[in-house]
């Protein structure tokens, strides 16, 4: 028997008993990325499926949620989510998903379904495509541009300035940012309707993720709410079925996110909602805060160890 399997085998029969670990992923790049060298590619995403699959007992979502609630959760019990809607879930995520015949769940953020960009990822490409040596942000700072390791320390540095800012502000700043890079931003980086179509007609499950992919916690109640009712409306309609799945945008509870817009979720009919919250849900975790983690090492004793101690911690 794997020696992870065993492990984990063990937990579940002890401490880590009813306990459900639930990965979250972004993006699946087709090859490695020289700037984010640890960000999910083809390759890897398939390693780490081929180890679930050894490991647990891969359900999917809404079924795992009801079961936690029940007290009804199988041993080994792990759910695999994305957020936000890039075009590279059903184009590169979704064969490798159906390799290894693993259940997985969608959490689109429905704003950007039309064409658009996230304004993390405008910061991303800006400084990527950026042929300046160095790049003056104005008020927010000037960085230098040598080397692929310089380029990911500045887009750390911006993403981490501007993050809070209210949401207008926040997309007036990007906006400067790339007119300041000089950068010709032409890709397509979020999927379209057909891109979710696909990944439901093929077994996987959707859920909302806002509409604009907003701080909930800066955000006033009322623009709130129809940002999580929009999105929600938006996959009904356009899959001719309930959306029942939510995840907090950004997702730290207490930041990000309040007990106000647990209780508008709660209102607006979803029964599972997940969180960014590190560890592993147990017995009487709210099913609108579940919790979530991945592992980011790279060898497979070091992301299953890893993933042990977030199941127990």
């Amino acid at each position: 028997m794997d020696f992870m399997r065993l492990g984990f085998k063990l937990l579940s029969a002890t401490a880590a008993r009813g306990r459900l670990s639930i990965l979250i992923f972004h993006r699946v790049l087709p090859q490695p990325d020289e700037i984010f060298p640890d960000e999910v590619h083809a390759r890897r995403f398939d390693e780490i499926c081929t180890w679930l699959k050894a490991w647990f007992q891969v359900l999917p979502l809404d079924q795992a949620g009801q079961l936690l609630a029940e007290g009804r959760l199988p041993t080994r019990a792990c759910c695999i989510t994305f957020d936000d809607g890039y075009a590279d879930n059903a184009q590169i995520a979704l064969p490798i998903l159906q390799k290894h015949g693993l259940p997985a769940t969608f959490f689109i953020a429905t704003g950007f379904l039309q064409g658009g960009r996230m304004w993390n990822d405008t910061v991303i490409e800006s400084v990527r495509h950026c042929r300046q040596a160095e790049l003056d942000f104005g008020e927010h700072g000037c960085f230098h541009l040598s080397d692929a390791a310089s380029r990911r320390a500045a887009i750390e540095a911006i993403i981490g300035k501007i993050k809070y800012l209210p949401l207008d502000q926040r997309l007036a700043a990007t906006q400067d940012l790339l007119a300041r890079s000089g950068a010709v931003l032409n890709e397509q980086l979020m999927m379209g309707p057909d891109g979710v179509r696909h990944l439901f007609e093929a077994g996987m499950q959707i859920g909302a993720h806002t509409v604009s992919h907003p701080i909930l916690a800066k955000t006033a109640p009322d623009s709130a709410r129809e940002e999580i009712l929009s999105s929600k409306r938006y996959l009904e309609d356009l899959l001719g079925q309930e959306c029942t799945l939510f995840a907090y945008p950004n997702g730290k509870p207490g930041r990000d996110y309040a007990p106000e817009h647990v209780a508008m979720v709660r209102e607006l009919g979803f029964k599972t909602a997940v969180s960014t919250a590190w560890g592993a849900s147990g017995p009487g975790a709210d099913p609108l805060q579940l919790q979530r983690f991945t592992p980011w090492d790279a060898s497979k004793s070091a992301f299953g160890l890893r993933l042990m101690r977030n199941l127990i911690a």
